[in-house]
Protein backbone atom coordinates (compact mmCIF):
# COMPACT_ATOMS: atom_id res chain seq x y z
CA UNK A 1 0.00 0.00 0.00
CA UNK A 2 1.39 3.49 -1.06
CA UNK A 3 2.14 5.25 2.19
CA UNK A 4 3.00 9.35 1.57
CA UNK A 5 2.36 10.50 4.90
CA UNK A 6 4.82 12.91 6.45
CA UNK A 7 3.14 13.74 9.75
CA UNK A 8 6.04 14.19 12.28
CA UNK A 9 8.69 14.65 9.49
CA UNK A 10 10.67 17.85 9.09
CA UNK A 11 11.86 19.23 5.96
CA UNK A 12 14.20 21.58 5.51
CA UNK A 13 14.52 23.65 2.10
CA UNK A 14 17.20 25.18 0.67
CA UNK A 15 15.51 28.44 -1.90
CA UNK A 16 12.26 27.49 -0.12
CA UNK A 17 10.66 31.15 -0.69
CA UNK A 18 9.70 30.79 -4.36
CA UNK A 19 9.25 28.08 -7.28
CA UNK A 20 9.96 24.72 -6.66
CA UNK A 21 11.25 24.84 -3.76
CA UNK A 22 8.27 26.91 -2.13
CA UNK A 23 6.05 24.14 -4.30
CA UNK A 24 8.02 21.56 -2.81
CA UNK A 25 7.42 23.09 1.13
CA UNK A 26 3.75 23.24 0.37
CA UNK A 27 3.12 19.77 -0.82
CA UNK A 28 4.97 18.36 1.64
CA UNK A 29 3.08 20.22 4.24
CA UNK A 30 0.15 18.94 2.77
CA UNK A 31 1.39 15.78 3.60
CA UNK A 32 1.87 16.40 7.19
CA UNK A 33 5.47 17.55 7.40
CA UNK A 34 6.59 20.38 9.16
CA UNK A 35 8.34 22.62 6.85
CA UNK A 36 11.49 24.75 7.11
CA UNK A 37 11.97 27.46 4.15
CA UNK A 38 15.58 28.63 3.41
CA UNK A 39 15.85 31.45 1.66
CA UNK A 40 18.01 35.22 1.44
CA UNK A 41 14.78 37.32 0.90
CA UNK A 42 12.61 37.61 4.07
CA UNK A 43 9.48 39.31 2.66
CA UNK A 44 9.66 36.11 -0.08
CA UNK A 45 9.99 33.79 2.70
CA UNK A 46 7.24 34.76 5.07
CA UNK A 47 4.72 34.95 2.36
CA UNK A 48 5.86 31.27 1.40
CA UNK A 49 5.28 29.98 4.83
CA UNK A 50 1.71 31.38 5.15
CA UNK A 51 0.74 28.99 2.14
CA UNK A 52 1.50 26.14 4.03
CA UNK A 53 -0.60 23.37 4.94
CA UNK A 54 -1.49 23.09 8.90
CA UNK A 55 -3.95 20.46 8.72
CA UNK A 56 -2.20 18.28 11.52
CA UNK A 57 -1.52 21.18 13.52
CA UNK A 58 2.33 21.38 11.92
CA UNK A 59 4.50 23.90 13.21
CA UNK A 60 6.33 25.81 10.15
CA UNK A 61 9.68 28.36 10.37
CA UNK A 62 11.68 29.89 8.12
CA UNK A 63 15.82 30.46 8.17
CA UNK A 64 16.92 33.68 6.80
CA UNK A 65 20.24 32.96 4.92
CA UNK A 66 22.66 32.56 1.16
CA UNK A 67 23.73 29.43 0.07
CA UNK A 68 26.58 31.62 -0.77
CA UNK A 69 27.76 31.93 2.24
CA UNK A 70 28.79 29.09 3.30
CA UNK A 71 30.24 30.55 7.01
CA UNK A 72 27.24 31.44 7.74
CA UNK A 73 25.25 28.88 6.54
CA UNK A 74 26.71 26.88 8.57
CA UNK A 75 26.48 28.32 11.71
CA UNK A 76 22.68 28.68 11.31
CA UNK A 77 22.13 24.82 10.34
CA UNK A 78 24.82 23.77 12.99
CA UNK A 79 21.56 25.78 15.42
CA UNK A 80 18.88 24.31 13.80
CA UNK A 81 19.72 20.79 14.20
CA UNK A 82 21.06 21.42 17.79
CA UNK A 83 17.64 21.92 18.29
CA UNK A 84 15.36 19.27 16.05
CA UNK A 85 15.91 16.71 13.98
CA UNK A 86 15.62 17.11 10.06
CA UNK A 87 14.21 14.17 8.04
CA UNK A 88 14.01 15.37 4.67
CA UNK A 89 16.15 17.87 3.26
CA UNK A 90 15.20 19.49 -0.51
CA UNK A 91 18.88 21.06 -1.56
CA UNK A 92 17.60 23.88 -4.28
CA UNK A 93 20.03 26.87 -5.23
CA UNK A 94 19.53 29.32 -7.79
CA UNK A 95 21.08 28.35 -11.15
CA UNK A 96 24.70 29.81 -11.99
CA UNK A 97 24.79 32.84 -14.52
CA UNK A 98 24.52 31.58 -18.13
CA UNK A 99 26.46 32.21 -21.17
CA UNK A 100 28.97 29.84 -22.71
CA UNK A 101 32.45 28.49 -21.26
CA UNK A 102 34.78 30.83 -23.53
CA UNK A 103 34.89 33.84 -21.83
CA UNK A 104 33.83 32.28 -18.60
CA UNK A 105 36.13 33.69 -15.32
CA UNK A 106 37.56 31.12 -12.95
CA UNK A 107 35.76 33.40 -10.56
CA UNK A 108 32.19 32.60 -11.78
CA UNK A 109 33.16 28.41 -11.48
CA UNK A 110 33.82 29.20 -7.49
CA UNK A 111 31.26 31.52 -7.32
CA UNK A 112 28.97 28.24 -8.58
CA UNK A 113 30.87 25.55 -6.62
CA UNK A 114 30.51 27.27 -3.31
CA UNK A 115 26.80 28.15 -3.48
CA UNK A 116 25.84 24.81 -4.99
CA UNK A 117 28.27 21.75 -4.23
CA UNK A 118 29.79 23.03 -0.88
CA UNK A 119 26.56 24.63 0.34
CA UNK A 120 24.57 20.94 -0.43
CA UNK A 121 27.91 18.93 1.60
CA UNK A 122 27.97 21.60 4.45
CA UNK A 123 24.55 21.13 5.17
CA UNK A 124 23.38 17.33 4.03
CA UNK A 125 26.92 16.28 6.52
CA UNK A 126 24.87 18.45 9.77
CA UNK A 127 21.40 16.71 8.73
CA UNK A 128 22.30 13.13 8.17
CA UNK A 129 23.36 12.14 12.28
CA UNK A 130 20.02 13.09 13.12
CA UNK A 131 18.49 11.03 10.18
CA UNK A 132 20.57 8.35 11.16
CA UNK A 133 19.16 8.79 14.80
CA UNK A 134 15.94 8.53 13.77
CA UNK A 135 16.15 5.78 11.36
CA UNK A 136 14.22 8.17 8.53
CA UNK A 137 16.49 10.44 6.14
CA UNK A 138 15.94 11.71 2.51
CA UNK A 139 18.05 13.86 0.73
CA UNK A 140 16.72 15.38 -2.77
CA UNK A 141 18.76 17.80 -5.18
CA UNK A 142 16.89 19.55 -7.82
CA UNK A 143 19.55 19.94 -10.63
CA UNK A 144 19.22 20.19 -14.39
CA UNK A 145 18.48 18.19 -17.43
CA UNK A 146 21.93 19.48 -18.30
CA UNK A 147 23.26 16.52 -16.23
CA UNK A 148 22.75 13.61 -18.71
CA UNK A 149 22.62 16.50 -21.62
CA UNK A 150 24.43 19.52 -21.69
CA UNK A 151 22.46 22.80 -22.59
CA UNK A 152 23.43 25.65 -25.03
CA UNK A 153 25.04 28.66 -23.23
CA UNK A 154 24.88 27.35 -20.14
CA UNK A 155 28.28 26.44 -19.41
CA UNK A 156 29.05 26.72 -15.49
CA UNK A 157 25.64 25.29 -14.66
CA UNK A 158 26.65 22.17 -17.14
CA UNK A 159 29.50 21.71 -15.41
CA UNK A 160 28.19 22.32 -11.59
CA UNK A 161 25.30 20.12 -11.74
CA UNK A 162 27.30 17.48 -13.16
CA UNK A 163 29.98 17.48 -10.43
CA UNK A 164 26.89 18.08 -8.27
CA UNK A 165 25.18 14.60 -9.33
CA UNK A 166 28.37 13.11 -8.88
CA UNK A 167 28.81 13.79 -5.55
CA UNK A 168 25.19 12.59 -5.17
CA UNK A 169 25.88 9.15 -6.31
CA UNK A 170 28.72 8.67 -4.29
CA UNK A 171 26.60 9.68 -1.03
CA UNK A 172 23.85 7.69 -1.68
CA UNK A 173 26.13 4.65 -1.83
CA UNK A 174 27.78 5.46 1.50
CA UNK A 175 25.11 5.83 3.79
CA UNK A 176 22.21 3.86 1.86
CA UNK A 177 23.18 1.13 4.81
CA UNK A 178 21.46 3.52 7.50
CA UNK A 179 17.97 3.85 4.61
CA UNK A 180 18.96 7.26 3.99
CA UNK A 181 18.02 7.93 0.26
CA UNK A 182 19.98 10.65 -1.69
CA UNK A 183 18.27 11.16 -5.35
CA UNK A 184 18.38 14.15 -7.70
CA UNK A 185 15.33 15.68 -9.61
CA UNK A 186 16.35 16.80 -13.29
CA UNK A 187 13.76 19.41 -14.42
CA UNK A 188 13.49 20.89 -17.66
CA UNK A 189 11.58 24.19 -18.52
CA UNK A 190 9.57 25.08 -15.27
CA UNK A 191 7.97 28.17 -15.00
CA UNK A 192 10.06 30.23 -12.75
CA UNK A 193 12.31 33.26 -12.01
CA UNK A 194 14.94 31.04 -13.67
CA UNK A 195 13.05 30.45 -16.87
CA UNK A 196 12.28 34.12 -17.14
CA UNK A 197 16.17 34.90 -16.97
CA UNK A 198 16.74 32.86 -19.26
CA UNK A 199 14.31 33.37 -21.89
CA UNK A 200 15.55 37.11 -21.64
CA UNK A 201 19.57 36.35 -22.02
CA UNK A 202 18.36 34.54 -25.21
CA UNK A 203 16.17 37.66 -25.90
CA UNK A 204 18.96 39.99 -25.78
CA UNK A 205 21.55 37.43 -27.35
CA UNK A 206 19.22 37.06 -30.73
CA UNK A 207 17.17 40.19 -30.76
CA UNK A 208 14.10 37.96 -31.10
CA UNK A 209 10.72 38.69 -29.97
CA UNK A 210 9.77 37.25 -26.53
CA UNK A 211 6.82 34.89 -28.26
CA UNK A 212 9.45 33.73 -30.66
CA UNK A 213 12.17 32.54 -28.27
CA UNK A 214 9.03 30.94 -26.13
CA UNK A 215 7.76 29.28 -29.27
CA UNK A 216 11.27 27.66 -29.93
CA UNK A 217 12.04 26.60 -26.37
CA UNK A 218 8.68 25.20 -26.14
CA UNK A 219 9.36 23.24 -29.87
CA UNK A 220 11.94 21.10 -28.01
CA UNK A 221 9.31 19.84 -26.11
CA UNK A 222 7.13 16.99 -27.23
CA UNK A 223 4.55 18.08 -24.56
CA UNK A 224 4.66 21.32 -25.87
CA UNK A 225 4.82 23.23 -22.91
CA UNK A 226 6.41 24.55 -20.01
CA UNK A 227 6.05 22.66 -16.71
CA UNK A 228 4.44 23.92 -13.71
CA UNK A 229 6.53 23.85 -10.21
CA UNK A 230 3.70 22.27 -8.57
CA UNK A 231 4.84 19.13 -11.10
CA UNK A 232 8.28 19.04 -10.28
CA UNK A 233 6.65 19.11 -6.18
CA UNK A 234 4.65 16.05 -6.40
CA UNK A 235 7.76 14.11 -7.79
CA UNK A 236 9.43 15.29 -4.89
CA UNK A 237 6.95 14.82 -2.66
CA UNK A 238 6.94 11.17 -3.36
CA UNK A 239 11.18 10.67 -3.15
CA UNK A 240 10.38 12.15 0.53
CA UNK A 241 7.67 10.20 1.29
CA UNK A 242 7.55 6.09 3.14
CA UNK A 243 6.95 4.72 -0.15
CA UNK A 244 10.05 5.90 -1.74
CA UNK A 245 12.34 4.38 0.77
CA UNK A 246 14.17 1.70 -2.03
CA UNK A 247 14.53 4.77 -4.46
CA UNK A 248 18.07 5.91 -4.02
CA UNK A 249 21.36 7.07 -6.19
CA UNK A 250 19.60 8.00 -9.15
CA UNK A 251 18.14 10.65 -11.81
CA UNK A 252 15.13 11.39 -12.09
CA UNK A 253 14.08 13.85 -15.45
CA UNK A 254 11.10 15.89 -15.40
CA UNK A 255 10.89 17.99 -18.62
CA UNK A 256 7.65 16.82 -20.91
CA UNK A 257 9.96 14.43 -22.81
CA UNK A 258 12.80 17.23 -23.97
CA UNK A 259 15.82 15.59 -22.95
CA UNK A 260 17.02 13.46 -25.96
CA UNK A 261 18.16 10.51 -24.19
CA UNK A 262 16.98 8.05 -21.39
Amino acid sequence: MTNTDLYGKTALVLGGSRGIGKASGIAMSQMGANVILLARNSEYAIDAASELSVHTGQKHSIIIADTSDTDSLQKKIKKLVSERIVHILINNSGGPVSGSLLGTTPEAFSIAFNQHLIAYHIVSGLVIPGMKKDHYGRIINILSTSVKTPLRSLGVSNTIRGAVASWSKTLSNEIAPFGITVNNILPGAIETERLNELINAKISKTLLSRDEVVNQMKAEIPMGRFGKPEEIAAVIAFLASPSAAYVTGTNITVDGGRTGCL
